[in-house]
């Protein structure tokens, strides 16, 4: 009975519960070339008004290496939530953050092997690899459950959001803070779901600041890729 009584209490919350989505639109991009336009890696979220944040376990992301890249570039997860790191590139890698948010080296890894980092510091973590100086990516740490990472189209999602109001929040990470603070509105979400307007975040006036290696130094202008065996030049 006792069971029973759970489900359906969690059933009734859950029924009460909406979805609020929307679409944000990068605008006055740098990005060389002509791809196809990607509004991917905006991250959005909702702050409740009043009252503390809603204790929830913290969850579980991967943020793997792959063709030296991190994939994905941008991911968003609730404050106590680890975050795995695998290799799955044929040389070493080494991820790091030394500034902004948590602090964090997990040091050299090789190929075929994982590391773990769990990231208790509400924050905007700027992440690199100190062997490839072109890596980089950014996890989100936030202390609400209520957030989506836009995808290319720009959509986002966020689920299971109780009736209140709401202060919506973004970061984009080529947008300027001041950009970002004027864009956010406060919402009002009640049993049904809701669709928000198009939200536009332009890129105007960001330039992209340099970083060191883990050490505070500049990367050697030739990289060599780590291998097992003896390296090779990238």
């Amino acid at each position: 009975m006792t069971w029973r009584w759970v489900i359906f209490f969690s059933l009734a919350a859950a029924a009460w519960c909406a979805t609020v989505s929307g679409k944000v639109e990068v605008t006055d991009s740098k990005a060389a070339g002509n791809r196809e336009k990607d509004d991917s890696g905006v991250v959005v979220w909702l702050e409740a008004l009043a009252g503390a944040p809603p204790v929830t376990a913290g969850g579980q992301a991967t943020m793997a290496h792959k063709n030296k890249t991190f994939v994905p570039h941008v991911i968003a997860v609730r404050t106590g939530s680890k975050v795995r790191f695998p290799n799955l590139d044929p040389f070493f890698h080494n991820a790091f953050s030394n500034y902004d948010g948590q602090v964090f080296d997990i040091g050299l890894h090789p190929p075929g092997s994982a590391r773990e980092v769990t990231f208790r510091r509400p924050g905007v973590v700027r992440l690199f690899c100190n062997i490839h100086p072109t890596m980089s990516a950014i996890i989100m740490v936030l202390d609400t459950p209520y957030f989506a990472v836009t995808n290319a189209q720009g959509a986002y999602a966020i689920t299971m959001v109780p009736p209140g109001d709401y202060r919506l929040k973004l970061f984009h990470e080529r947008a300027l803070a001041g950009v970002l603070t004027a864009l956010e509105r406060t919402i009002t979400t009640g049993p049904d779901d809701l669709a928000l307007p198009t939200i536009s975040v332009s890129e105007a006036g960001y330039l992209v600041p340099p970083h060191t290696n883990k050490y505070g130094k500049d990367y050697p202008a030739i990289v060599v890729d780590q291998y097992p065996g003896p390296g090779r030049r990238q």
